[in-house]
């Protein structure tokens, strides 16, 4: 099964390949820590009351929080 969807629509849990980053004002430290289109991430936490998504990029096992603004403007691939 292959669906893509962005990042701040997927649960815990989830695999995903990054497609597209429909922003250009994605901080610089995101790239240099291995996240950008190609980067297989892990949905680790999920802050309540529309709070801060927690990622595992599994190539380099870093975990970064990102903004639910910004999870929004990343497209992703369904991994597993």
């Amino acid at each position: 099964m292959q669906y893509n969807s962005s990042l701040d629509q997927l649960k815990i849990g989830e695999i995903v390949k990054i497609n597209e980053i429909q922003s250009t004002e994605i901080p610089a430290k995101f790239f240099e820590l291995g996240f950008y289109p190609g980067s297989i991430v892990e949905v680790k936490h999920k802050a309540p009351f529309n709070g801060p998504i927690c990622l595992n990029i599994l190539e380099s096992n870093t975990l970064i929080a990102i903004r639910k603004s910004e999870a929004k403007l990343i497209q992703a691939e369904y991994i597993k």
